[in-house]
């Protein structure tokens, strides 16, 4: 065998490989979304048995029919939804405007500023919690109706990933467009709407699905900070399900796909989108 073949032979090898730890990982990943999906239209039978089943036992749509009449669905629909648009749009907002100075403007303290933001990556989003609370109850935004929407959204706005990404979208952007624009007398804050911002439309795709994700699961925090549970979002309101003494397993799974579908239609509409504003970040 020449050395060609073998390095051809060894080539597929690696392929054959690489395939077949990506299969494994698939099967790691997918395997609870298929599970849940699976124990949602069970009827019977045990949910925890081993080998787990590949099909649902007495295939039933009782546990969503249970789901429906024992939670206010539409209720926590809307709040999510409210929640998503408002908290998307100001951390859209918030990233765009405060990634451009970062990579665009030239002060003292720059880099540092942009180190000091990226540091708090360290942090969980646990050590945040006490501050906030704090400062959502000094806001006042707890006593009104409506307030307690913002009390959910506002410690979110800004975000480090956002930042980060708007950052690196917009170093990939020739410094010549902009002094070009500069000598046609446009103003900064022309600059950034007509000209970066629709250059980093792909990138901005990404950051909101990232974002849309995020709020949509809004889990822990509406639970510590509302003191109403008709303003809990979907994610929070789930906890209906869940007796005192027992815990309806197949409902509280047929509870979590309805809460998924939204984001898998989402990132299904919005993956082109979001694959190419992820790749142009990571190229900076």
């Amino acid at each position: 065998m020449n050395a060609k073949a073998i390095r051809r032979a060894r080539k597929s090898v690696q392929t054959i490989g690489v395939y077949a730890l990506l299969i494994v990982i698939a099967v790691i990943t997918i395997y609870p979304f298929f599970w849940t999906v699976i124990t949602s239209f069970s009827g019977s039978g045990g949910i925890f048995k081993f080998p787990p089943p590949l099909w649902p036992t007495s295939p039933t749509l009782e546990n969503y029919v249970y789901v429906v009449q024992n939670v206010p669905l539409v209720r926590y629909i809307v709040n999510s939804v409210i929640i998503c648009f408002f908290g998307v749009a100001g951390s859209i907002l918030v990233a765009t405007l405060g990634g451009y100075p970062l990579a665009k403007m030239e002060f003292p303290g720059r880099d540092f500023i942009f180190g000091a933001i990226l540091a708090t990556l360290i942090l969980p989003n646990e050590a945040g919690l006490i501050v906030n609370y704090i400062t959502t109850i000094k806001l006042g935004l707890l006593k009104s109706g409506p307030g307690q929407y913002a009390a959910i959204i506002l410690p979110s706005l800004a975000s480090t990933i956002g930042i980060f990404l708007m950052r690196q979208a917009y170093l990939a952007i020739p410094k010549e467009l902009l002094e070009a624009a500069r000598v046609d007398g446009a103003s900064e804050w022309r600059i950034w709407w007509q000209i970066m911002i629709p250059l980093t439309a792909p990138t901005v795709a990404a950051f909101a699905i990232l974002q849309f994700v995020a709020f949509w699961n809004s889990f822990l925090w509406p639970i510590i900070v509302l003191t109403d549970k008709s303003y809990y979002p979907l994610a929070s309101g789930l906890l209906d399900l869940q007796g005192q003494f027992a815990t309806n397993t197949r409902a509280v799974a047929s509870g979590t796909v309805i809460a998924m579908l939204p984001i898998l239609v989402v990132f299904l509409f919005g993956q082109r989108y979001f694959m190419r504003g992820l790749e142009g970040a990571v190229k900076q």
